[in-house]
């Protein structure tokens, strides 16, 4: 496995990851109703191309195809963190982190957010962050379960004299 930067022609491949990893890979967390809401169409919105483009966007590479990605903006908000369901425990979601953490840190950021499915926030917690609050939004008139999540960069401050 490998990791690259994202290019437009990565766009539709992100997009059939996310599809999976909501429709196949969160079914043990969320309803059938819940994820058609979170992720209603198979096929790619209009814009999606773009909204990877915003960020900084890192692709998973397996056998010459994506089987992951991530997106980092420039305020530290982790907006997609997605893997195929047969690449969760195989390292891609740590790969994929660890880029996007170690950009945070070369860009000096003093904080990661994200708003997290509950699948992830096992994730995230055991990589040092914390769970600020347990949230619900509607999407396609269902009530979606997520966790805004933030994780502080900014080394620990040692008092003086210690």
């Amino acid at each position: 496995m490998r990791l690259r930067a994202f290019t437009a022609g990565d766009a539709a491949d992100c997009h059939r990851v996310f599809h999976r990893a909501v429709h196949e890979g969160a079914a043990c967390a969320y309803s059938a109703e819940e994820r058609a809401a979170w992720a209603p169409a198979t096929r790619m919105p209009d814009d999606w191309g773009a909204r990877l483009a915003r960020h900084s966007t890192w692709v998973a590479l397996r056998r010459g195809g994506v089987c992951g990605f991530l997106t980092l903006g420039r305020d530290g908000h982790i907006d997609l963190f997605y893997v195929l369901p047969e690449e969760r425990g195989q390292g891609t979601a740590d790969r994929l982190y660890e880029a996007a953490e170690a950009e945070a840190r070369a860009l000096g950021l003093g904080w990661l957010t994200t708003e997290a499915s509950l699948l992830a926030r096992p994730f995230l917690e055991r990589r040092g962050w914390i769970c600020e609050a347990r949230q619900s939004s509607i999407r396609e008139g269902v009530a979606l379960t997520s966790f805004r999540m933030a994780k502080c960069l900014a080394p620990p401050v040692t008092p003086p004299g210690e």
